[in-house]
């Protein structure tokens, strides 16, 4: 969350992730989304929303859990034509151009589409489950 530092805008952006939030934990819930909350999330994250449901609807994203440790990571297929791979925290960080442009940099997002594909996916429970070895997930997350 961003701090109250930065004047209303951020206030705005405190409160969407506080909304946002409660709407991925009922989701969580059910692992079902109805109207209302498609709605919601759409007002709040707006085209990202929209890239991040055809990147789920196209099984875009995988689960790459590590043994023994379960720590775990997200890898979400872009929608380019290269169809580049991202590797994601959904809460809190994607390796994506977009991250760091819009959401870091000139915050005018408060997260990317692949982060929002990550969060979706998980809430669903609509995502292909990788496993490796906890020495495997070091690597790939040293490539980040």
């Amino acid at each position: 969350m961003m701090s109250s530092s930065g004047g209303a805008g951020s206030n705005r952006m405190s409160a969407s992730c506080l909304v946002a939030e409660t709407v991925w934990k009922d989701i969580e819930s059910t692992h079902k989304v109805n109207d209302d909350q498609l709605w919601t999330l759409h007002f709040l994250f707006g085209k990202n929303f929209e890239g991040a449901t055809r990147i789920v609807d196209q099984r875009g994203v995988s689960k790459i859990s590590a043994h023994p440790s379960g720590r775990f990571i997200f890898q979400v297929r872009g929608e380019s034509r290269r169809k580049e791979q991202y590797l994601c925290f959904a809460e809190n960080f994607c390796a994506c151009y977009s991250f760091f442009y819009d959401v870091v940099n000139r915050r005018e997002q408060l997260c990317c589409k692949h982060q929002l594909a990550a969060r979706l996916a998980a809430s669903l429970g609509s995502y292909a489950e990788v496993k490796v070895s906890d020495e495997e997930l070091a690597l790939l997350l040293s490539t980040i």
